[in-house]
């Protein structure tokens, strides 16, 4: 009979085509498959699989196999210190925009009871982690899409953050308040000629990508955030790894001062920002 261990290596092998992390995905498939957490798999490794998880894992490997993400085939994903349902009616949460709540922390760190609006929501996760850190904040959610906002909704039902208020529509339109102290926003940047639209085309293509440049959103965003900031507020975006520039160049042209980008995980230039004077 085959093994825990045997099952994963078999997996991983499979797996190794599609994914930078085969080992992983498949031994949080087999958690997800056998009802264990992967503490618990590493302990049974030279157990024998029984024959009803055994299936079951294959049908979550083939599904991988085709590019499904992770979290669409578990129905959910970590993301700061927080665990999110996800569908494939939002973004998958990366690790990358974990960059976005260690600096906005960083940014209202001498802001006490913090005004927050977080654009283009998707599973709320955003929005969530700097609730989570900062009891005192009044954040605010929006999203164009009501299945995402529904998947937001329910997140913050269930890790008890139901103080997040979350709004329908497009930006700006969105939003009930006049000023926030911070914006934050991980909006469509990707090009539609981009070859990695190819890889995601599981994922919500409306958050991925404006049908054009990448940049739509973005322009949009910083056009119109300056009149929705309260004095030295700030706007903080996240953008694809050669929009730094571009970005940069936006936030000036608005008015922004002490623009900065910084870099993720992988050493591309991922998230901008600028204060309003």
């Amino acid at each position: 009979m085959t093994t825990l261990g045997e099952a994963l290596v078999a997996a991983q092998a499979r797996l190794a085509p599609v994914s930078d992390s085969p080992r992983l995905d498949a031994e949080l498939l087999l958690a997800h498959a056998g009802g264990l957490n992967r503490a618990q798999i590493f302990m049974r490794l030279h157990e024998p699989l029984a024959a009803a998880t055994r299936t079951e894992f294959e049908t979550l490997v083939a599904r991988r196999a085709r590019q499904e993400p992770v979290a669409y085939i578990t129905g959910e994903k970590d993301f700061w210190t927080l665990t999110l349902k996800v569908t494939p009616a939002v973004l998958v949460p990366r690790p990358d925009t974990e960059l976005l709540v260690e600096w906005a922390l960083q940014l209202l760190r001498d802001r006490p009871r913090p005004r927050i609006a977080d654009l283009g929501t998707g599973s709320g996760a955003l929005a969530l982690a700097l609730a989570a850190e900062r009891e005192d904040a009044q954040v605010s959610a929006t999203d164009v899409s009501d299945e995402a906002l529904a998947v937001a909704r329910l997140n913050a039902q269930q890790l008890g953050l139901q103080r997040v208020a979350f709004h329908h529509g497009s930006w700006f339109g969105a939003l009930p308040e006049a000023h926030y102290d911070l914006i934050v926003s991980n909006p469509p940047y990707i090009a539609r000629d981009d070859g990695h639209l190819a890889a995601l085309r599981h994922e919500p293509m409306l958050a991925l990508t404006d049908g054009a440049d990448g940049l739509n959103a973005l322009r949009e965003i910083v056009a119109g955030a300056p009149a929705r900031l309260a004095p030295g507020g700030g706007l903080l975006l996240e953008h694809g790894y050669d929009q730094g520039a571009a970005v940069r160049a936006l936030l000036a042209d608005a008015g922004f001062v002490d623009i900065e980008t910084r870099r993720d995980l992988g050493g591309h230039e991922r998230a901008s920002a600028g204060r309003r004077p």
